[in-house]
């Protein structure tokens, strides 16, 4: 509420008598839709700032300010020099118009979704907009004088509001606080104007909660959480303006972490759901082994070149059971490659089993944190950050790291996991990026991605992160279309690259093995 006239109508006169005799001595912008002026008396500064954003305009009025050194640009050169003779509020509008000495005007027209700042130089001159694309506001002129409101002896309209164009959410909520709805047209219309009396002469400014928002309000309103004094709306809107904007940030933040432990335990719990779907399908049908040993067991009743053929099977109560061959390979062969498969899905369903426990645990301790966050002091943006850090969900930095870093990368668990393009690229990631205790993975005996987790002092890498690490160096190998493949991990200071090798090619002195499903996690569900 403090764009909202009736505030406005308060800060003018705060503004001129506060302004008088200032200068201005600098107009710039270093954020998108940001106008800063700065003024000056030659012994002290004012500063204002205006956020002209189609998503609600702001006005703050800074005690200081500070400059940045870069991606700043100076704007409205002639409005420099310019002093302030009054600053007034449109009527029944939200402009703030500043008039100078020479005759120069600023308008900041406050609208909630078409915010502009208007200056013109001379009376004349054409205007100058800080939004180019509003063309229109190049004409914007006061509106004609308000019309009288109907006395009680008059016909009264059945929407007193109607007469009232400035009148916000807020003033209705104050409103209905008072019995407005039910009430009969007459009542009505003297609440209404018992309420505009107060909005034109507030007994004080208060800092509320109202519909879920902090509002500046001269009507108390909603939940009042601080009273000021009328007499300094400046002293009110310095106030309200930091408030609201720590505030902000809280509840971004805020949903941002919750959205974040949300996903993951949803992608944990699926995690968890697959593994356990696929242990079931492994455990209830026949295994490899079982169908080895069978075609050893009748060896002798298998003809040579055949394509299948019935046995009794012993595993199953002696009922017969057709096993298919392949007539190029004798049935020893076919059975020395059956057990190896078994080989592959007992370390298949010790793998799926793990990664199950690991998953339903992840899943598990996303609802603690989302318990913990919720029980969190509301509105402490300091805690909210502290806690966050404390538990590795810091705000993902991939984006940035993408531009600074020439690899891929991926931000798990607090964790940095970097991801080589080619061969070449793979040199650079593993000898001159890779920290000697960072984690360095890679697709056993196949070529493919090097991937490095970066290490994070005093946090040893979670088994999840590890897990889905070596799933992206499976993914990014020629390994990408087995079913399971086996990953290399070891410290990078393990990792060696002999004089005269290829490109990419390097020697693992000590290593540990990982079996994982060839994924990239990052971009699809598990």
């Amino acid at each position: 509420m403090h764009t909202n006239y009736y505030f406005l109508r308060q800060l003018a006169p705060a503004l001129t008598q506060q302004l008088q005799d200032y200068t201005v001595a600098t107009c710039f912008s270093q954020e998108k839709d940001e106008l800063v002026i700065g003024l000056t008396n030659g012994t002290q500064e004012f500063w204002l700032k205006a956020h002209l954003a189609a998503a609600g305009p702001m006005l703050s009025l800074p005690e200081s300010f500070h400059r940045a050194r870069q991606n700043s640009v100076d704007l409205l050169p002639h409005l420099l020099g310019q002093q302030v003779r009054e600053v007034s509020a449109w009527p029944n509008d939200r402009v703030l118009q500043f008039s100078f000495q020479g005759g120069a005007t600023l308008l900041l027209k406050l609208y909630s979704t078409r915010p502009n700042a208007i200056f013109r130089p001379t009376p004349a001159a054409p205007a100058e907009l800080f939004h180019q694309r509003y063309t229109a506001d190049a004409e914007l002129q006061p509106p004609p004088p308000a019309t009288p409101t109907p006395s009680e002896s008059t016909n009264l309209p059945a929407n007193p509001l109607k007469a009232y164009p400035s009148l916000n959410d807020a003033a209705v909520a104050y409103l209905r606080t008072r019995g407005y709805d039910p009430a009969p047209l007459e009542t009505k219309w003297q609440l209404v104007r018992e309420a505009v009396q107060v909005l034109e002469h507030p007994a004080a400014f208060y800092i509320v909660r109202l519909d879920g928002r902090t509002r500046l309000s001269l009507l108390p309103v909603g939940e009042v959480e601080h009273t000021l004094p009328a007499a300094d709306p400046i002293g009110a809107l310095r106030r309200f303006v930091p408030l609201l904007l720590n505030r902000r940030a809280y509840e971004a933040e805020l949903r941002q972490v919750r959205q974040q432990l949300e996903k993951r335990a949803d992608e944990a719990a699926t995690s968890a759901q697959h593994a356990q779907r696929r242990l079931h399908a492994l455990e209830n049908t026949v295994g490899y082994r079982q169908t080895a040993d069978l075609i050893m067991a009748h060896l002798s009743q298998i003809p040579s070149g055949a394509k299948q053929v019935e046995v009794v099977d012993f595993y199953q109560d002696n009922q017969p059971r057709i096993i298919k061959l392949k007539p190029t390979e004798t049935p020893q062969r076919t059975a020395q490659n059956l057990y190896r498969k078994a080989k592959n899905q007992q370390l298949e369903t010790r793998e799926l089993s793990a990664r199950a426990e690991r998953r339903e645990t992840e899943a598990m301790w996303c609802l603690e944190r989302l318990e913990e966050l919720a029980a969190l002091p509301p509105g402490d943006l300091r805690s909210l950050r502290q806690w966050r850090k404390q538990h590795g969900l810091d705000p993902a930095t991939a984006g940035k790291a993408a531009q600074e870093l020439p690899f891929k990368v991926f931000e798990d668990g607090g964790f940095t996991i970097l991801v080589g393009r080619n061969a070449q690229n793979n040199d650079l990631l593993t000898q001159r990026y890779a920290h000697k205790d960072d984690l360095w993975l890679h697709a056993k005996d196949v070529t493919g991605s090097h991937v490095v987790i970066r290490q994070r002092p005093g946090h040893p890498v979670p088994a999840p992160v590890l897990e889905r690490a070596a799933q992206l160096a499976a993914w990014y190998s020629r390994r990408k279309n087995d079913s399971l493949c086996p990953v290399t991990y070891t410290p990078k200071k393990f990792v060696r690259k002999p004089k005269g090798a290829i490109a990419g090619q390097v020697v693992v002195e000590r290593e540990n093995v990982l079996l994982v499903v060839p994924a990239n996690p990052f971009e699809r569900g598990e």
